[in-house]
């Protein structure tokens, strides 16, 4: 398999270069940044009649104890300044939400992001470099089972297809998302494909296309890539036999939103994003049959107007509440989800705990909340209250250098 190693010295975080035609405003943004309301969109067309739903599989994670503590794997920058060694090694007690942690996966660089195969027994990692790449590690004995070059430079989000066979991810700086074959140890094959978005042409502020996420719809039937650079998220067909995906669909958002992160409502008609550059969300309808999307009017953050860059959303599994993550404002926006995940109303913010929360994610329960803080190298956990939306402290941050992202298990 191919490393690598070759870091160029541009993934520094001293200055924005966006500006310069350059990849790397993710860092800088990170390093350097300082009411309600209700939106509806209109719901979507209904599959024709007699057709059956399509279900994306669950995913199969090692059965939890009731109180004993289960494995946290922690995403950083190796080449930052303060930054990891590798993959932070953590537990979390699934009661209190207490993390202690366990060491460093060496041999992964520039780990960022990190999401776990169906089956709870493969990690896989972004290498976010110059030179992009995706990394397996088997989880049983924590070995390194190899790196595939995802053909574009930045690789920031990866996600694993429902059915375990494919590993989809998305190249930030180069614009680009790619397909990778997942063998039956976990490890990665050749790249299957790989789409660069060449049109339409880049929103205001940007230079180039930005993918940013590469994640599957609920039915299971589409894979959609959600690009910052070009306002537009594309939604593919993925050949679930060679690996290859068609487009088949687009949604725009206005000009200069900066989309980031689509999050989809547990029946799959509706879908929140989070733009990035003009600090708003939309709530999204969602067509399964043809895989369209359809963006609804912006709405706010709870940034209250100050400096603020949304960063990820999550929707509780009985679809009643959303989560936001706020950088900048350096807090979690709650939303209530409305007329069957239509409306989204922002009931106020929580603050996190923590400086710049890159990323959240639920324990597999959904008991806990974790927010990855960039800027302040820690861990802040809540607990979620899934009948109200609430969400309540769970003690002290746990530090971690340069902490982006936080996958509990």
């Amino acid at each position: 398999m191919t490393g690598t190693d070759g870091a160029s010295d541009d993934l520094g975080c001293g200055m924005d270069t966006e500006a310069r035609g350059g990849w790397t405003r993710r860092r800088f943004v990170g390093a350097a940044a300082g009411a309600a309301a209700v939106v509806a969109v209109p719901s979507p067309a209904a599959p024709p009649a007699g057709t059956p739903p399509v279900r994306a599989p669950r995913a199969s994670l090692p059965p939890r104890g009731p109180s004993g503590p289960r494995p946290l794997y922690l995403g950083t920058y190796t080449s930052a300044d303060g930054g990891g060694a590798g993959i932070g090694l953590a537990a979390y007690d699934p009661r209190t939400g207490g993390i202690t942690g366990s060491g460093t996966l060496l041999g992964v660089p520039d780990p960022s992001y990190l999401a776990v195969h169906p089956d709870g027994r493969t990690l896989y990692a972004v290498d976010e470099r110059e030179d992009g790449g995706v990394t397996a590690v088997r989880l049983a004995d924590r070995r390194v089972l190899g790196t595939r070059s995802t053909g574009g430079s930045g690789p920031c989000h990866l996600s694993v297809h429902p059915g375990g066979r494919w590993l989809l991810s998305a190249n930030y700086g180069s614009g680009s998302v790619a397909v990778h074959p997942i063998g039956p140890t976990g490890a990665l094959g050749d790249r299957t494909d790989l789409v660069v978005h060449r049109s339409p042409r880049p929103g205001p502020g940007q230079q180039g296309p930005h993918a940013h996420q590469f994640v599957t719809s609920p039915d299971g039937g589409h894979v959609l890539a959600v690009d910052l650079g070009t306002d537009t998220v594309y939604t593919y067909r993925l050949d679930p036999g060679r690996g290859t995906f068609t487009e088949v669909a687009r949604a725009h958002t206005r000009p200069g939103a900066g989309p980031r992160h689509l999050s989809f409502h547990p029946d799959g008609r509706y879908a929140y994003l989070a733009n990035e550059v003009d600090d708003s969300v939309a709530v999204c309808a969602y067509d399964p049959g043809s895989g369209r999307l359809t963006v609804g009017e912006p709405q706010p953050t709870g940034s209250d107007g100050g400096t603020n860059y949304p960063a990820q959303l999550l929707v509780t599994a009985n679809g009643a509440y959303a989560f936001l993550a706020n950088r900048g404002h350096n807090s979690l926006a709650r939303y209530a989800v409305e007329e069957g995940g239509s409306r989204l109303r922002l009931l106020g913010t929580v603050p996190v705990g923590g400086d710049f929360p890159r990323q959240i994610a639920f324990s597999p329960d959904g008991g806990l909340l974790f927010a990855a803080n960039q800027r302040s190298g820690t861990v802040s956990v809540f607990h979620v209250d899934p009948g109200r939306g609430e969400l309540h402290p769970a003690g002290e941050a746990f530090a971690s250098p340069v902490a982006v992202c936080a996958l509990p298990l």
